[in-house]
């Protein structure tokens, strides 16, 4: 999260938010639509096998499209390969949350 709060900050312009967003975003002040978002990143990045149909449905129910899920989903799997990457082969990114702060 500290190399993406800087550019998460640039688009929300809102450093309490990203704060929040760091500590823990089930504390963060979200709608409803972006916890649910946020809760089926969580569980396909930390439990995959645990997911379901469900999860998808509780998207669809929040008000994403089947595509909005599906960019949702290649992104969660985008970053959790990247990150496995960078990680297994000890890769150091810059802290940008310092540059920014």
């Amino acid at each position: 999260m500290q190399h993406h709060g800087a550019g998460l900050l640039r688009l929300t312009r809102n450093p309490a938010l990203v704060e929040q967003l760091k500590t823990d975003y089930t504390q963060a002040d979200l709608k409803p639509a972006q916890r649910a978002m946020l809760d089926y990143a969580v569980k396909l990045t930390l439990t995959p096998w645990n997911m379901v149909e469900q999860d998808v449905i509780s998207l669809r129910e929040h008000g994403f499209s089947d595509r909005a899920i599906l960019d949702i989903n290649q992104i969660v799997g985008y970053f959790a390969f990247v990150n496995r990457l960078a990680d297994g082969l000890g890769v150091q990114l810059e802290d940008f949350w310092d540059e920014v702060s």
